[in-house]
């Protein structure tokens, strides 16, 4: 059956590039960006030393000097900044997986990609003693092979998206094997720093970590997107989308690919933060009550998922805050509940 397509098509001159535009999508992407600016003032107003907002408008501006600035410009905006595109990046990773997969629970911290990319990175710490940069690429190194792992063991002429989730669930838990393995075999001090990385957090995080999760997802959001339009079609079967002329295993494996890519730095830069590429993309499919997966209000609702949790993790708990990873974790566990028991009435589980 031929879906309904709705919405204002966009196009580029010789109509090389099209967009279809969704007014209710527009809406909803403003006001999740609105939620980011106002979540951004309280972040970098309030603290243990809380900051007039004049005075942030000077640092941002680069006119403050002494406390003002090292506190806005060297403490809380490179984390809310990190925070911001981590979110993003973990926002769009879910919802390529999810539309790959066909289930809700295809995201990339359920099939084992995350797993895979917190091995890559405590092999680096642990094993190899690396410095930042080389936990970065061990991480990119490990979401990439644990991705290649789980793609060969599920490929039967194609890849369905059940026995992905089944097989990537099933790496995921061999992987979570190996990373306890690591951290029980450290030396106290490396297996505190380990274990801590492994909870998830933005905390300390600086301009290095900015450019490089800010880069990954300047450069991969947008092919991404143009790349994402072979979602809905893949959304309806293989054969369906075969029969509409698309490529689908060249397609599924550039949108993996991207998807591994986001996965993967944004592990490296804060950890492997829980529930937010699984939640994000179906909260934001919700407000913008369209079929297909939507990348850009995905990114706006990890982005800000993320972002909100974080200042919320810092003020709840003040003074003694908590990793914004801890309290993924806790919502995220309700939401996964809440999905498993939805899917089993429905009788999909």
């Amino acid at each position: 059956m031929t879906p309904v397509v709705s919405g204002r098509a966009l196009r580029t001159p010789g109509e090389r590039i099209a967009l279809r535009v969704l007014p209710r999508a527009l809406l909803v992407c403003a006001v999740l960006a609105a939620v980011l600016a106002v979540t951004a003032v309280i972040g970098l107003v309030m603290g243990d030393f809380d900051v007039p907002l004049a005075d942030v408008l000077a640092a941002l501006r680069g006119e403050a000097t002494g406390r003002a600035r090292f506190i806005v410009t060297g403490l809380r905006l490179p984390r809310l900044l990190v925070a911001m595109f981590v979110g993003a990046a973990l926002g769009v990773a879910g919802a390529i997986f999810q539309g790959l997969s066909r289930n809700p629970l295809g995201s990339p911290d359920i099939i084992g990609f995350t797993a895979g990319s917190a091995t890559g990175a405590l092999l680096v710490l642990l094993v190899g003693g690396g410095g930042a940069g080389a936990i970065a690429i061990g991480a990119v190194l490990g979401g990439f092979v644990a991705a290649l792992l789980v793609y060969l063991l599920s490929y039967r002429r194609g890849v369905s998206g059940f026995r992905l989730i089944l097989v990537g669930i099933g790496v995921s838990a061999m992987l979570g094997g190996v990373n306890a393995f690591l951290v029980t075999r450290a030396q106290l001090r490396d297996a505190q720093a380990a274990q801590l990385w492994l909870t998830g957090s933005v905390n300390g995080r600086g301009w290095d970590h900015v450019t490089l999760i800010g880069l990954t997802v300047l450069l991969l959001l947008p092919i991404a997107v143009l790349l994402g339009r072979a979602l809905p079609q893949l959304e309806l079967g293989d054969e369906v989308a075969r029969a509409r002329g698309l490529a689908v295993e060249r397609s599924r494996a550039l949108l993996m690919l991207v998807g591994i890519g986001l996965t993967a730095v944004a592990t490296a830069v804060a950890g492997p933060i829980a529930f937010v590429a699984l939640a994000a993309p179906q909260i934001a499919r919700r407000l913008t009550r369209t079929p297909g997966p939507g990348l850009v209000p995905a990114a706006l609702t990890g982005a800000a998922l993320l972002t909100v949790g974080d200042v919320a993790a810092q003020r709840i708990f003040s003074p003694v805050p908590i990793p914004v990873g801890v309290a993924t974790a806790a919502i995220g566990g309700i939401y996964l509940a809440w999905l498993l028991a939805r899917q089993w009435r429905s009788g999909r589980g």
